[in-house]
């Protein structure tokens, strides 16, 4: 439940609502080895913006987490400073342009059916963000329902998501401001095109649910103090029904648990629309991924209460369908590589649960339910695999999917006889699928077609191993026939948090890099959920060693088999992953030419006091108990950063509106490592304004592509 989902792991793609399917534009320019230019500034040790130091002594640079004009000084130095490092030229001009070209692509969400007509999101490539489409039929000629630029405000909201009610009649979508997570909902009524008067705010994370009656239930935390929206703790949440029609000042509190202040609750109905599910997690160990569920019967009238079907925190429970009063979740209970179980609301007690679909020899990576049946997917090396089985369970059929990738399926209604799915891979845009439910045949609805041309590249999968023993997985992407010489520059990526696997993805912005001849490496560490709960367990509180350990040994194997070598081998990673490839860094900083975390928690010792941070105890381990903070201390990166060491060069970046992981943690770690670096190469610091922890806007996803790229471009050689 209260996981980070990495925005792709360049931290550049996979906008929240956008899948794929292009068009056509010229080839692409002729390849050459991505190499440094005279753009960027002769001397990289040209002074830093000064960041005083303060009280207390073991934690200096603890005034960057207070607003103010001090603060508000600094950032602006350091971005003035990172301008001038970065610099212009027809170099960094051609990069822009080449990655406008190869994201000028139209691509398209995956479709769902509500009330006879089918709803899904479009990009054309140029628009600054998607828009939300309809059609009686897939076939059929679409409108836009929704256009997020038209109430965006000129900029300062970004669309956050969507859902409409099941039967097709009312839409309701999220704004954020600045891109970050606070949210508010809207209702339109499609008929009119008009939005209702009602808005539902103060929204993070979740997304509200229409029910069959006209009801609407949503989960809001109290309001934050005015300024201190970043740094607010994620406590207090409740879940809330609205009456569609009525003012907001009527609706009431129906689920809620002030005695534990840090439980959320994420909502679903089931797919006959019956039951409400609350899946309840709570953020002291949020990131374990175990949960408590309640429920509601939604024909038990209006004042009817939740009531709870697990309570207690012993295993993940992620809701995959129903079959009247049997519920039936992913869990891993008695099952480190997930089963599907059903639980009867009349009977849930533990004992009475039923197994649908067993655990087998590989991880279950996401169940859907489509019509009459169970998608299930599974993960075999870190790649995708589908089965379809009935709703008692009995297989019946293996799916062919279009190649090695990752396949994502969306539910489909109790009567459906058709769904959809996504396709991806490291060079495949995302194509979206139909599927027929009698046959699982899949048929491409919409296949993109991109500036570039894939079949110059090459995927394979290797295997490293780490310093324990353990056989770790890692896909290398680059040009075909490009030799193993240690000349070509790399850039790897992980992510290893929270039991969230790291699958084969499309990120646009990284095919002006392979075209020229760089490489680009996925490691799934340890920490992920790859190779089921085992692998996500190796690496969590006292062992999260585990996952920098695996990250280092790929970088070893990276250089010691010839893709790359040490000066040109670059490291990045989003969120969990910018804290691991910080950690990385300051722990072998010879290992690594440049290194790029974003919006990476870098402070392990105050993470719980800001924002989402309490919520990644149970992955992190807590500050608060003395054995687990011993550990933290020893992998923080901003603890373990060392004066006078000559550490690589560095870009630290983060967002203004990022109230997930709060952008001190970079303020801090770019201050400390600023002081520390006694070699010649930059640490810079950028802050992004008007972007949140995931860039949603195409235009912020070229911007930080682009500085991302002329960095490394710069750097490794």
């Amino acid at each position: 439940m209260l996981r980070h989902v990495p925005w792709g792991l360049l931290g550049l793609a996979l906008a929240a609502c956008s899948p794929a399917t292009p068009v056509r534009s010229p080839a692409s320019p002729a390849a050459a080895t991505p190499t440094a230019t005279a753009e960027v500034a002769p001397d990289p040790r040209a002074a830093y913006p000064q960041a005083r130091r303060g009280e207390p002594a073991d934690d200096p640079y603890r005034w960057l987490e207070d607003d103010g004009d001090e603060l508000s000084a600094w950032i602006a130095a350091e971005n003035r400073h990172t301008d001038g490092a970065l610099g212009s030229g027809p170099a960094r001009a051609a990069l822009r342009e080449r990655l406008a070209v190869v994201h000028r692509y139209e691509s398209f969400g995956v479709p769902v059916r509500r009330g006879g007509r089918y709803f899904w999101t479009y990009r054309d490539g140029v628009r600054d963000q998607a828009v939300l489409m309809t059609a009686p039929a897939l076939d059929a000629a679409a409108t836009v329902v929704l256009d997020p630029e038209t109430v965006s405000a000129g900029g300062r909201f970004t669309f956050a998501g969507w859902v409409v009610s099941p039967d097709g009649k009312y839409l309701a979508y999220g704004l954020a401001e600045g891109g970050g997570d606070w949210t508010t909902w809207h209702v339109r009524d499609l008929a009119t095109g008009k939005d209702l008067p009602e808005t539902f705010d103060h929204v993070k994370y979740y997304r509200p649910v229409f029910t069959r009656d006209g009801r609407v239930f949503y989960g809001r935390f109290p309001a934050p103090p005015k300024g201190g929206e970043i740094k607010a703790l994620d406590y207090g949440h409740a879940v809330h029904v609205h009456r569609l029609g009525r003012p907001t000042s009527e609706d009431r509190v129906v689920f809620a648990r002030p005695e534990h202040p840090t439980w959320q609750f994420d909502l679903e109905v089931t797919p006959d629309g019956r039951y409400l599910v609350i899946t309840i997690g709570d953020g002291q160990v949020g990131d374990r991924g175990v949960e408590r569920i309640a429920t509601l019967d939604l024909r038990a009238g209006a004042t009817a209460a939740p009531r709870l079907l697990v309570d207690d925190f012993d295993t993940e429970l992620i809701l995959a369908g129903s079959d009247g009063p049997r519920l039936l979740f992913m869990t891993t209970a008695d099952a480190p590589n997930k089963r599907v179980v059903a639980i009867d609301v009349r009977r849930p007690e533990r004992a009475a649960w039923q197994t649908v679909v067993p655990a087998g020899p590989h991880a279950i990576h996401d169940v859907i339910q489509i019509g009459r049946q169970l998608v299930v997917t599974s993960l075999v090396d870190a790649h995708t695999e589908a089965v379809a089985y009935d709703l008692r369970g009995e297989k019946l059929r293996e799916i062919g999917l279009p190649g090695l990738g990752t396949a994502y399926f969306a539910a489909a209604e109790p009567g459906a006889s058709e769904g959809a799915a996504y396709f991806t891979g490291f060079t495949v845009p995302g194509a979206v699928y139909r599927y027929d439910a009698a046959s699982g045949a899949l048929t491409a609805w919409k296949r993109p077609s991109t500036a570039f041309d894939p079949t110059q590249f090459e995927t394979e999968q290797v295997f490293v191993t780490s310093r324990d023993g353990t056989r770790v997985p890692m896909f290398v992407v680059g040009k075909r026939g490009l030799p193993r010489d240690g000349t070509s520059p790399a850039i790897m990526t992980a992510y290893g948090f929270g039991g969230v696997s790291s699958t084969p993805y499309f990120d646009a912005s990284t095919i002006p890099w392979l075209e020229r001849g760089g490489r680009f490496a996925l490691v799934n560490v340890r920490g992920g959920g790859e190779y089921g709960e085992a692998w996500h367990q190796a690496a969590v509180r006292e062992k999260r060693q585990t996952g920098i350990d695996d990250f280092l040994a790929a970088a070893n194997h990276l250089v010691s088999a010839g893709y790359t070598s040490v000066s040109r081998l670059g490291a990045t990673g989003v969120s969990g992953g910018g804290t691991l490839v910080a950690a990385a860094v300051v722990q072998r900083p010879d290992a690594f030419g440049a290194v790029v975390p974003v919006v990476g928690v870098h402070d392990l010792l105050r993470f719980h006091l800001f924002g989402q941070g309490a919520g990644w105890a149970g992955d992190m381990g807590s500050p608060e108990v003395p054995a687990e903070a011993a550990v933290l201390r020893k992998i923080s990166p901003l603890h373990n950063v060392r004066p006078g060491t000559r550490y690589p060069a560095m870009l630290i970046t983060t967002s203004d509106h990022d109230v997930r992981v709060a952008p001190l943690h970079s303020y801090k770690l770019a201050a400390a490592l600023q002081a520390a670096q006694a070699g010649p190469a930059s640490v810079l610091l950028r802050v992004y304004t008007r972007s949140g922890h995931g860039a949603s806007r195409l235009s912020k996803r070229l911007e930080q592509a682009e500085e991302l790229f002329t960095f490394f471009t710069a750097n490794l050689r």
